[in-house]
């Protein structure tokens, strides 16, 4: 799926003010943390007032790493998240458990999606989901920074069932028109690399990033253009 223009969404916001700077920009959509080991973790109450601040037509994303299924759901009930995206070893009865629109996160280069082949068949046993998530692998969940290896994505870019690809991990302002130009992914997901400090947005960062979104999709149509 090649789109019209790669939709945006801004990871671990915390304050109000970065989801106005987001909406502001163009974002298409915020995701909230309810990783416990994250710097980036709001409560439920916190994430009950950042939703309030999304106007319509920006979409809530709710990331989760290994939650209990009551955490989950405690969310989806006083948050009310447009999407729920699974960032850790969550199987795919797990994910769709909830009745609930979801979007799987995989780490290229962890042990077992270190070939192309693999991440392809590991995507396929979340034909479900909304979208399929690229981040590089760190120990961690998420967050890191580090640019992945998108030679591992071509097997899935080829695959004729595949889901709407969104691309994460070590995108920033400089790196992001480069990036769309390379694999045209349906959506581009940045965290870290908006921010002034863990959890804290940058405006202007947010507002660079989305130039060079738009300049990736401006070389990318000239180019569909010429073709």
């Amino acid at each position: 799926m090649v789109p019209l223009r790669t939709r945006v969404k801004i990871c671990g916001l915390t304050r109000p003010e970065d989801v106005d700077a987001a909406v502001q920009a163009g974002a298409d959509a915020i995701g909230l943390v309810f990783y416990p080991k994250s710097s980036r973790l709001v409560s439920l109450k916190q994430a009950r007032r950042l939703r309030e601040a999304a106007p319509a037509f920006v979409d809530v994303v709710a990331l989760f790493v290994n939650a209990m299924p009551d955490e989950v759901q405690a969310v989806i009930d006083h948050v009310q998240p447009d999407f729920l995206q699974f960032h850790g070893d969550e199987p795919p009865e797990y994910c769709a458990g909830f009745n609930h629109r979801y979007i799987r996160a995989f780490r290229l280069g962890a042990p077992d999606l270190n070939c192309s082949d693999a991440v392809l068949r590991a995507c396929q046993t979340y034909a479900q989901a909304a979208a399929w998530l690229f981040d590089s692998y760190s120990p961690g969940y998420g967050g890191s920074g580090r640019v992945l290896d998108t030679d591992l994505l071509h097997a899935v870019r080829q695959s004729p069932d595949s889901r709407p690809v969104v691309l994460a991990g070590g995108l920033v302002a400089e790196s992001v028109a480069a990036s769309i130009r390379s694999v045209h992914p349906y959506a581009v997901d940045v965290s870290s690399g908006v921010e002034a400090s863990p959890g804290i947005k940058s405006a202007e960062k947010i507002q660079a990033f989305m130039r060079g979104v738009r300049e990736g999709d401006a070389v990318r149509a000239q180019a569909l253009d010429l073709a």
